[in-house]
């Protein structure tokens, strides 16, 4: 999805964290604090960013920066960054602080032992580093220690615990933008589920559509939390990946409505971009439904043989996305109390 052009962009905790790295290094060899600093992001954007905190000590300074999301509804708005950066021999190092996670689990870019610190945030400090070390005249032998206060308890309305990322959030962004609204961040985080379910070897992983489908399934099946993705309306984001990076066993759960859309062939189910074709609902279970205003409704009038066609559908849907990819398929369908209404195994 592309920006809206009425919405503000913002800046990744990647981002913030470099530009708080190049300032606490004007600090630490140039000796005074600058009132902004400007960083220039991977695809050639320069962003300045005011600082919000400054400390110092022996050995060390340490900058934050306020996290701007601009208009996206992301958790991470409004929080601080903070970076202390401290003379250490041994090359450019990354630490965890305070509120930023470490990696538990394979299949992440980065192994298990290390901060939560993506490969692009890295690179761009490590380049922001090597350019003050230059300017300065100076040796880059420096430990980064990046910090977000809160972090832990924000965390939890992330995928991070999922993931096996303990403590704390994740400094991420390829880019260093965050667009409002955009699909990318929501299907990249579907991934790196993924990748990590095949690293601890699973055979078994379900994407569900919601909260309520999310627990139904996990229930029927006894599926471990790092099993479950958080498909939401992104089933063909989902099933692109796994025709790449197979699991042998997919079970796809979700309300009537968006499962509806699904077994008709829709791969986004946002009821902004899909809409369930109640002819060819009609035509399913051989009973007039074009009269409907809803699915609910419909199912209200067929009951469980709507569900069960619908789930029949939406699994044949989901293997011919899968292209052979060696995935074998479930589909849960529920309605709104969580009832399951239909099942195709």
């Amino acid at each position: 999805m592309n920006d809206t052009p009425d919405l503000r962009r913002g800046w990744t905790t990647g981002a913030c964290a470099t530009a708080a790295t190049k300032a606490a290094l004007q600090a630490l060899w140039g000796g005074v604090f600058p009132a902004s600093v400007t960083i220039t992001l991977p695809k050639g954007e320069t962003p300045t960013f005011p600082l919000a905190y400054t400390g110092q000590g022996a050995g060390w300074t340490e900058v934050g920066i306020t996290k701007n999301a601009g208009d996206d509804p992301d958790v991470t708005h409004g929080c601080l960054v903070s970076v202390r950066v401290s003379i250490a021999p041994g090359g450019i190092t990354f630490k965890a602080g305070t509120g930023v996670g470490k990696i538990t689990r394979p299949g992440l870019p980065i192994p298990p032992g290390e901060p939560a610190i993506n490969p692009v945030p890295r690179q761009m400090m490590t380049d922001v580093v090597e350019e003050q070390a230059a300017a300065f005249g100076q040796s880059a032998d420096v430990e980064i220690t990046v910090s977000i206060p809160g972090g832990a308890e924000i965390a939890k309305k992330t995928w991070n615990p999922r993931l096996g990322i303990k403590g704390g959030l994740s400094i991420l962004g390829t880019t260093g933008v965050v667009r409002p609204f955009s699909c990318a961040a929501w299907i990249a985080s579907i991934h790196r589920g993924i990748d990590v379910a095949r690293a601890c070897g699973l055979t078994h992983i379900a994407g569900c559509t919601g909260a309520t489908s999310e627990r139904v399934v996990q229930g029927r099946f006894g599926l471990p939390d790092h099993a479950m993705l958080d498909m939401g309306d992104f089933a063909g984001g989902m099933l692109k990946y796994l025709c790449r990076h197979p699991i042998p066993r997919l079970t796809i759960g979700g309300g009537i409505g968006k499962m509806a859309k699904f077994a008709q062939g829709a791969m986004d189910l946002h009821s902004s971009r899909s809409l369930v074709n109640f002819a060819a609902l009609s035509d399913l279970v051989g009973q007039d439904l074009t009269g409907c205003i809803s699915v609910l409704e419909a199912l209200s009038r067929v009951g469980e043989p709507l569900g069960q066609a619908v789930a029949t559908q939406a699994r044949a849907a989901a293997l011919g996305q899968l292209r052979g990819a060696g995935v074998e398929v479930d589909v849960v369908v529920i309605d709104r109390a969580g009832t399951i209404v239909g099942v195709a195994e």
